[in-house]
């Protein structure tokens, strides 16, 4: 289908979309605590989602080569799981290291976005992946320019976390978003500068560095979730940014 850009309109109501959904995961941001079930937070959303007139974007949301639909209004995944995590009945312990990572439908406009919230004292090793992982998501914004390449993109990330001597998990990529969940362009998580297609005024993408204190191979965790091939720590956050004539627009304010 090609990418889908977006009229000044369609990012307006994007952004009532991104609202809802940053106000809800900085919700579940406060609410994560130690002794707190995985469920209770899944929960949660699904109760602000009602209020606000809205749907989870994830819920029964099968992706390429998923045998069923995703049961939870979240995916809640913690230490080294790295995404699609079921909130189920697991318990919060200190030390852990949750990413929660959410998808709103408002009126057919869809946003996503995550974060990494630290459970307790965490250790240093872990602070410090998850804060390189926010700063590579940084780097990013501020490179989703108009006359840049995804490859730009792609580069920051990647020197952001490999300069600090952690790893990228290659094969988990950041998409198109607005219509759908996922839609095209494809945006990765590594790159060279100058290279892939050139961003242009409309394009909305979910930019998302995950990256691995350890290795950055992968495999299949429990319910189609995806695990660290080594059981290192992973870390993994996200925005729905718009790009425009003033500069990178972010959809998904969850820090605001």
């Amino acid at each position: 289908m090609g990418i889908r850009l977006k009229t000044l309109e369609d990012i307006e109501q994007l952004q009532k979309s991104g609202d809802i959904l940053a106000y809800i995961l900085k919700d579940l941001r406060d609410k994560a605590k130690k002794g707190v079930r995985l469920s209770e937070l899944d929960k949660r959303a699904k109760t602000l989602l009602i209020e606000a007139g809205a749907k989870a974007a994830f819920f029964g949301f099968a992706p390429s080569g998923a045998k069923n639909g995703f049961p939870g209004h979240i995916c809640a995944s913690v230490n080294d799981q790295i995404v699609h995590g079921v909130p189920g009945k697991y318990k919060l312990k200190d030390g852990d290291l949750l990413k929660i990572d959410f998808g709103v439908d408002y009126k057919g406009y869809i946003t996503d976005a995550a974060l990494t919230i630290p459970i307790g004292e965490i250790t240093k090793d872990a602070e410090r992946l998850a804060s390189t992982t926010r700063k590579a998501l940084e780097n990013a914004i501020a490179t989703f320019n108009i006359g840049n390449r995804l490859g730009d993109v792609g580069y920051i990330i990647e020197k952001t976390v490999t300069d600090e001597s952690f790893s990228i998990i290659k094969s988990l990529t950041g998409h198109g978003v607005g219509f759908e969940l996922h839609e095209e362009p494809t945006v990765y998580n590594f790159g060279e500068k100058g290279i892939g297609i050139e961003i242009v005024e409309g394009m909305v993408v979910a930019i998302e560095p995950i990256t691995s204190l350890g290795s950055g191979n992968i495999k299949n965790g429990p319910k189609e979730s995806y695990v660290t091939a080594d059981g290192s720590l992973s870390a993994h956050f996200e925005k729905t940014i718009a790009a425009t004539k003033n500069g990178p627009r972010v959809i998904t304010p969850w820090d605001k």
